[in-house]
């Protein structure tokens, strides 16, 4: 089975991406993220790529079991 790119990565995330200086990481059980570009790269991460993977139930891996909940 071939892989099929959804139209929203067709539109709006090309091979440029490897160019992005976007990073993120975990400091003191934060999720820090940085998003450099338009507004619109932004809402492109946000409702493609890190909502998804704050949602504990996303498949098949997510971020929430790198983030260490307090008791």
């Amino acid at each position: 089975m071939r892989y099929q790119a959804g139209a929203w990565e067709q539109e709006q995330i090309g091979s440029s991406t490897v160019q992005s200086r976007a990073l993120a990481g975990i400091s003191n059980n934060t999720l820090v993220v940085g998003i450099p570009g338009s507004t619109g790269a932004y809402n492109t991460a946000w409702t493609k790529i890190l909502s998804e993977q704050l949602d504990s139930t996303h498949k098949p891996c997510n971020f929430v079991d790198l983030l260490v909940q307090e008791v």
